[in-house]
């Protein structure tokens, strides 16, 4: 029970995430819903980037949709992200351009991949 009063961030997963947003199980997106609302939470941009891939690949959500919705939840007080900053400007690159949201990433950071398209996207930064 200690370590338990220990814990500072919460850390949520993609699934947790998509929940929130897709609110196609009700329980489980009001369970996220309290938790992306009271606690302090931390996201990692490589959740965001799963996010992204699984509202595209699996929802068919736009991605305007799919941005302007990342930002809003990463612009809450209570949740932070590896760099606010760069994690909102690749959202909007990938909303305005034709790329994948980690080679929007590659605007700031260097992206190590083997696949051959965003190998083929990042080379061209």
């Amino acid at each position: 029970m200690l370590l338990q009063s220990l814990k500072i961030m919460t850390r949520v997963d993609t699934n947790y995430i998509v929940r929130y947003l897709i609110n196609d199980n009700v329980e489980m997106a009001n369970s996220a819903e309290d938790v992306l609302m009271n606690k302090n939470v931390f996201i990692a941009n490589e959740i965001l980037a799963e996010v992204v891939y699984v509202l595209l690949g699996v929802y068919q959500i736009s991605k305007d949709e799919i941005a302007d919705q990342l930002i809003e939840l990463i612009d809450f007080e209570n949740i932070s992200t590896t760099n606010h900053g760069v994690a909102v400007q690749a959202l909007k690159i990938f909303k305005t351009k034709s790329l994948d949201l980690l080679c929007a990433y590659s605007q700031h950071d260097e992206i190590l991949t083997f696949d051959k398209k965003l190998t083929k996207c990042v080379s061209q930064k």
